[in-house]
């Protein structure tokens, strides 16, 4: 396997553009990925990137075995998955990425009964609000909501979900409470907003007679964290939109209120995002079969309908 094991290394090195990266990735030292590298260069006679002592870049060779190298490795895996079908023993490690508010809520409280319905199987769950890279990043999958920007990869949706508005009874109390968009913006009200670096402006989509809007806001708080926005707003310090699942628990107990209710928010998609490589391997398959049949039950049932 120790060659397998190189050509795996190199792949990595290339996409990632960073021996350091991509031991890191590994899980392996640096001194192990360099010499892989070199183990693999010496086996070819050629060398695959040119080194400085600030950059590291593949040569016309390297560029050429890299394609070469990714369908090596494909075939490996195609191999791999008729032997794990078969068995019906998936082994190995799943890297799974999804946004702090899903994955805490709706991913993590089941990992358990995955891991032990599947003893021989890793999960390495990163919890992040940002727009994460499957390829350079070395997921497996990614669940996400909106609608992805990569039409490479693919898509499983889960479900739509509902959104509101929402701010604490002090909030109100101290600046009312908006029954329109049209209100939130001609009273000025303090919006906040999940953002990330890049953005130059905020607009919230919503529902009118005359179909969905899009509202430019404002407000003073911004984060790339959904779960800090839900603290500010339980705070009384502003108005946020919300999947209703993330906030369901907090409305039920009048901790935070719909508003706007006039123009709720469009829905949003929940879905599943992988590549077409690593969507042919099976505990991939498994575990988002295992995930989307737990936790749209949960979606369904957190409905404006059911909190309002």
């Amino acid at each position: 396997m120790s060659y397998l094991d190189n050509i795996r290394t190199f792949v990595r090195v290339y996409e990632l553009g960073s021996m350091s990266a991509a031991g890191r990735d590994l899980r392996i030292s640096p001194a192990v990925t360099s010499s892989r590298i070199s183990q693999l260069e010496d086996h070819l006679s050629v060398r695959l990137f040119q080194r400085t002592t600030r950059s590291l870049t593949p040569t016309e060779q390297g560029q050429a075995f890299y394609q070469g190298a990714c369908e090596v490795l494909e075939s490996v895996g195609r191999a791999e998955a008729q032997v794990v079908n078969i068995t019906e023993n998936p082994k190995g490690s799943l890297f799974v990425a999804a946004p702090l508010g899903v994955g805490r809520r709706l991913i993590a409280p089941q990992v358990p009964a995955f891991l032990a319905a599947y003893p021989e199987v890793k999960v390495r769950l990163r919890l992040t609000d940002r727009k994460v890279d499957l390829t350079t990043e070395g997921l497996d999958l990614a669940f996400f909501l909106g609608q992805p920007e990569d039409s490479n990869l693919r898509i499983r949706k889960i479900a739509d979900v509902e959104r509101v508005l929402c701010a604490s009874p002090d909030y109100i109390a101290k600046r009312g409470n908006p029954k329109s968009g049209d209100a939130l913006i001609a009273d000025n009200h303090e919006c906040l907003s999940l953002r990330f670096p890049g953005a130059t402006e905020f607009q919230w989509p919503l529902i009118t007679a005359n179909g969905a809007k899009k509202y430019r806001i404002a407000g003073r708080y911004e984060s790339d964290d959904g779960d800090v926005l839900t603290d500010w707003a339980l705070g009384g310090h502003g108005i946020a939109m919300k999947p209703i699942f993330e906030v369901s628990e907090y409305i039920a107990k009048g901790y935070l209120i719909p508003v706007a209710v006039q123009n709720p928010p469009e829905s949003i998609q929940m879905a599943c995002l992988f590549t077409h490589r690593k969507g042919q391997d099976p505990k991939t398959r498994l575990f988002m079969d295992f995930m989307i049949d737990r936790i749209s039950a949960v979606v369904r049932s957190s409905s404006t309908t059911a909190i309002s």
